[in-house]
């Protein structure tokens, strides 16, 4: 089983804004498996679905980003998850808007929702598939984040919607570090 988590934040008005690519692209993701995310638990929304003969969980943790992992925590605990099982989709600051990195461990680099859920998970190893999202130094950071895509980005971010996909569904299939090694870009 795995357990595939987009990050963001719950409510319309942050809808199209940096911090909430996990959001983003687990809804395409969901889309192209014909699954909604609509069965509520945990302070959560997700669904469940076969894909190459396993099972999984596309989970939106309806909690702010920054207690992501308590809601993910529930979630693992109840379905019973190995850590190795879980792949979080979020927004990277220090990678360029289009670009995206899959990382098998590490910190936090900083975002308050990776913080939490090292907290709750108690482990800093676990996949993770990181959007960036550029960095505005002029700007302050919680203000960025949350800010509104502009035209251009939204439109670099579109053109990733397939190739995310591609990712996702490899990670179901593939050893993480060969996924990695494959769509990892120097």
């Amino acid at each position: 089983m795995k357990l595939i988590v987009g990050l963001g934040n719950p409510g319309k008005n942050y809808d199209h804004t940096r911090h909430n690519m996990g959001f983003f692209y687990i809804d395409h993701y969901a889309k192209k498996h014909n699954v909604e995310i609509n069965k509520e638990k945990f302070n959560g929304v997700y669904n469940e679905f076969i894909y190459n003969k396993e099972k999984i969980i596309l989970l939106k943790p309806y909690s702010f980003i920054n207690l992501s992992g308590e809601v993910i925590k529930k979630y693992v605990d109840f379905f019973k998850i190995d850590i190795q099982d879980i792949l979080i989709i979020c927004d990277d600051l220090d990678t360029p808007i289009g670009k995206y990195k899959l990382k098998s461990k590490g910190s936090s680099g900083g975002h308050n929702g990776l913080k939490n859920i090292e907290f709750m998970l108690q482990t800093q190893d676990y996949c993770r598939l990181k959007i960036g999202i550029s960095n505005n130094k002029a700007i302050d950071t919680k203000d960025y984040v949350l800010s509104k895509l502009d035209d251009e980005s939204q439109k670099i971010i579109n053109e990733n919607i397939d190739i995310i996909c591609e990712i996702i569904d490899a990670f179901v299939s593939i050893d993480f570090q060969l996924l990695m090694n494959k769509y990892n870009r120097k």
